[in-house]
């Protein structure tokens, strides 16, 4: 027997049946999957000090359990001394068993050692049934030791989901856990 992280079970085992039922989907293929998970940091004064994309790196790598790349700028804008291709931002893309372990760290470790939490705003989505979530300070991750903290920073953290309707990916990122502001 396999490992198999506990929020895909709990997926594979209640929440497809519950969305089946709740929006009267009739068949399983139309039962929305989250896709991925895609956590993103850009590092602008990287432009100036080189180690802080290293530090980016080294940290986004801790908190995702996977090695995490640089990001390069597009082209060159002088004003802020800025050329194509210099790394100005990090970013990791999180699939399969680690993105279900990476989320279920986010809801039960993360999210609530966040001052003054009243749940995360339904106001992230885009459109195309994705949501972006942004985390102000990198030390919410228990991974993160507060004392080799160069300099807090946020990120974005986004959710991709294979349904184009934003009530529906809203409806499976409740059931996995994320715990939405109330009206």
């Amino acid at each position: 027997m396999s490992y198999v992280p506990r929020l895909k079970k709990e997926y594979n085992d209640v929440i497809t049946k519950n969305l089946m039922d709740n929006h009267n989907l009739g068949n399983i293929m139309q039962v929305p999957k989250l896709k991925k998970i895609v956590i993103s940091k850009g590092v602008g004064a990287a432009v100036a000090d080189k180690k802080l994309i290293d530090h980016a790196l080294d940290e986004i790598s801790l908190i995702s359990g996977q090695k995490a790349i640089a990001t390069k700028s597009k082209k060159d804008i002088s004003n802020f001394k800025l050329r194509k291709g210099m790394p100005v931002g990090v970013k990791v893309t999180l699939r399969g068993d680690r993105m279900y372990e990476f989320l279920d760290r986010l809801i039960t470790a993360a999210l609530p050692r966040v001052r003054d939490f009243q749940g995360i705003k339904v106001s992230g989505f885009d459109g195309r049934g994705n949501y972006n979530l942004g985390v102000t300070e990198q030390i919410i991750f228990p991974e993160i030791n507060i004392d080799k903290v160069n300099k807090i920073s946020g990120m974005d953290i986004t959710f991709v989901t294979s349904t184009d309707n934003d009530t529906l990916a809203q409806s499976l990122l409740k059931e996995l856990g994320l715990p939405f502001k109330k009206n």
